[in-house]
């Protein structure tokens, strides 16, 4: 049988009518389907230029936060919440918000007015729609403490998302993602930045002993914002935040500590001793970010040093409350209602944890009574005190 020639028609003709080869935004709308397949969108989210543009992820982000806007959304989208008492940290939000949206949307692709400097009647609507959202999941979710920062998230969500959408994802985000650092207090902000350490003696104890006089705090302003207050470039943020919402809560940590393994020569050309310096360049992110190499390289400490394995039994001192703990493979199967649980639960932790402090400290300050009658004294003082304080 005679073949065909390469040149021959009829197979030229098969060849260009092959079907093409699905893009990534094919990819990721076939796993945001009826039923998405989570597991699949994390992967695709995480892997080279994330989940692409901004119409695929207003799609996709509600499902790595763990729900369907089209279905019943929990928080209300009309203006009831306007009558809600106010929230106690407002005047606050009011004066973050007057000075937010400085690097973006300015000649980024985000969703509101793309490809355009934003006027001075643009911005002031960008920052009437800013103050809204954060004030709207405030005075829904009362028990929520604002933290400066907070608007700097905000602000991207609602670039992506717009105003309509973006309290329902905010307010996931909050409850589900980001709880630990809209408690009443900063202590378990500070827990996570004490996981550095440990991670950087799990992957190079040479660079974290040479770290060791400088306390992790450099890290606070990046992880307690995702970020958002040290990129300026919309894209790059936009870039992160699917990365960040497409795994576990935890790897925002070992994302930063991947940026202190990048810098190991930088960082021992300081002396070990100069605390002062070492925290002052570890507080900068460098610029620019290698955003891909960093994502790829985080996602292989994280799997190589899971926090289980940690030294120091660092895993075991973070609350099983904290989103560190509860916001990992699980997680999207939490309620907002389940979030509110989770808060609750953490701040009596809280409570708990000072008032064993408070009583240490008093133990200690009385602790020359002669014998154990004064010893039983202060004891049963102390309880009596303790009690009338936290109920």
């Amino acid at each position: 049988m005679q073949s065909s020639s390469p040149d021959d028609p009829v197979k030229s003709h098969e060849r260009n009518s092959a079907p093409a080869p699905p893009t990534k935004v094919d990819q990721i709308s076939n796993v945001c389907g009826e039923i998405p397949d989570l597991e699949a969108l994390a992967q695709l989210a995480t892997s080279r230029d994330g989940l692409v543009n901004d119409q695929v992820r207003q799609r996709a982000w509600p499902i790595l936060l763990g729900y369907d806007p089209s279905q019943n959304p929990e928080i209300e989208r009309d203006a009831a919440w306007k009558n809600l008492p106010l929230h106690k940290d407002e005047d606050q939000v009011a004066r973050d918000v007057d000075r937010s949206f400085i690097y973006y949307p300015k000649t980024t692709s985000c969703t509101v007015n793309a490809n355009a400097d934003q006027s001075e009647s643009q911005l002031d609507r960008r920052k009437a729609d800013l103050s809204t959202v954060i004030t709207q999941v405030l005075r829904t979710y009362p028990m929520l403490s604002y933290f400066q920062g907070f608007h700097d998230i905000v602000q991207v969500f609602l670039l992506v998302l717009g105003a309509d959408d973006a309290p329902d994802a905010v307010s996931h985000l909050a409850l589900s993602r980001i709880r630990d650092f809209m408690l009443p207090s900063l202590s378990p902000s500070l827990t996570h930045l004490r996981l550095l350490p440990a991670i950087l003696q799990a992957e190079d104890a040479r660079l974290c002993e040479h770290l060791s006089q400088t306390q992790p705090f450099f890290a606070l302003a990046s992880t307690l914002t995702l970020y958002a207050h040290d990129i300026e470039d919309y894209s790059d943020i936009a870039r992160l935040f699917d990365f960040l919402l497409a795994q576990d809560a935890i790897v925002s940590v070992y994302f930063f500590a991947e940026i202190i393994l990048s810098r190991r020569e930088e960082l021992f050309e300081i002396s070990s001793d100069d605390s002062d310096m070492l925290h002052f360049v570890l507080s900068k992110l460098p610029k620019p970010l290698d955003l891909e190499t960093l994502i790829e390289r985080t996602m292989s400490l994280y799997m190589d040093n899971p926090p289980e394995t940690l030294p120091y039994r660092a895993w075991a001192r973070i609350s099983p409350y904290s989103v560190l703990k509860t916001a990992r493979a699980d997680f999207r199967q939490q309620t907002l209602s389940d979030g509110i649980d989770l808060f609750q639960r953490q701040v009596i932790q809280l409570r708990n944890d000072e008032m064993r402090e408070q009583a240490k400290a008093m133990l200690w300050k009385y602790r020359r009574p002669a014998g154990q009658v004064g010893l039983a004294i202060v004891v049963g003082v102390l309880a009596i005190w303790l009690r009338k304080k936290w109920l």
